[in-house]
């Protein structure tokens, strides 16, 4: 038995009066709203309309039923508009995660943009240097750095592509010499950034003479955050691969130099993944949508500027 449906019925035929008008209003048969009503009073095994050949009057107990009634269906629909609403209009609080200094980055302006946008909804980012359990933690959308993803059975845009380059500090270089192949760093102190996606005692980069794997053995400095092996780099402890996001500010003030220009390294792309493209909540969609059309373009910025810090 369709409980709610019925007491649409019921209430209707409280308002019309008759079995027959409140048929012609929902257009069905007087039957249907006659076996709708008297399913009710089966299932609660209490009468609620008297009945005569003429007109219909509510019991003592249809007079409470149809108040509780009235209240519970407005309830309903009240529940149905939002939940509508939220496909058709960004509103609410989207949860998002992202790795830290992506997100330091280029998330957070992200964010300043979408909600001069869309003022109605609540960013909860979170930072952190793994991968989430979007289902467990309750994420909306992740921002996941990763050469390739597995088969998760979530939806993944792939939004754009970042890689690492190899930087030092000045006073580094002008001890130690500047490395002119990846071969040369084998003699010089080589930082280690730990992450989920690459080796800890491997470098790779892509340069001139195709890809290159460098064995770096034990490493005299190692950390998981991006910003952190940035500051390693600037206070001379030795060579490291850095995001660009996190070495444009160095090589912006002259206290990080770009070595080895023409090589590139761990490559990586920029998903962003959400549990279910159906029924898709429009705050994610929209959310989606501006990260797609903005963090090529702002990444490609950080790109093109560094050209301008190369050193051979």
């Amino acid at each position: 038995m369709d409980t709610l449906q019925n007491m649409r019925v019921f209430m209707r035929v409280v308002e019309a009066g008759s079995f027959t008008g409140a048929a012609q209003h929902l257009n069905t048969t007087t039957a249907y709203a006659s076996r709708a009503v008297s399913d009710l009073e089966a299932h609660l095994r209490t009468r609620l309309l008297n009945r005569t050949t003429r007109r219909i009057a509510l019991t003592e107990a249809g007079e409470r039923y149809l108040q509780r009634c009235e209240q519970i269906l407005a309830y309903v629909d009240q529940a149905e508009a939002e939940a509508g609403d939220a496909h058709a209009r960004p509103s609410g609080r989207l949860k998002v995660h992202a790795m830290t200094s992506f997100g330091q980055h280029y998330v957070v302006p992200a964010v300043g943009r979408y909600q001069q946008l869309y003022p109605e909804v609540q960013v909860d980012l979170t930072l952190a240097q793994r991968m989430p359990d979007i289902l467990d933690e309750g994420y909306d959308v992740a921002l996941v750095l990763a050469t390739d993803l597995p088969d998760s059975g979530f939806v993944s845009q792939r939004l754009t592509s970042a890689f690492s380059i190899a930087c030092a500090s000045p006073a580094y270089l002008e001890r130690h010499g500047v490395p002119q192949t990846p071969r040369d760093l084998a003699n010089h102190r080589c930082l280690q950034m730990v992450t989920p996606v690459f080796p800890a005692s491997q470098w790779q980069f892509t340069g001139p003479e195709g890809e290159e794997t460098i064995d770096l053995g034990a490493a005299p400095f190692q950390v998981n955050v991006a910003e952190a092996a940035a500051v390693a780099v600037r206070e001379g402890m030795g060579v490291g691969l850095l995001p660009i996001y996190s070495a444009i500010g160095g090589l912006r003030s002259g206290e990080l130099v770009w070595i080895l220009p023409e090589y590139k390294s761990q490559e990586m792309n920029v998903y962003a993944m959400y549990p279910s493209r159906q029924y898709l909540d429009a705050k994610i969609r929209t959310w989606v949508e501006l990260l797609r059309e903005s963090l090529p373009a702002t990444m490609a910025e950080d790109q093109t500027e560094l050209r301008q810090f190369a050193r051979t």
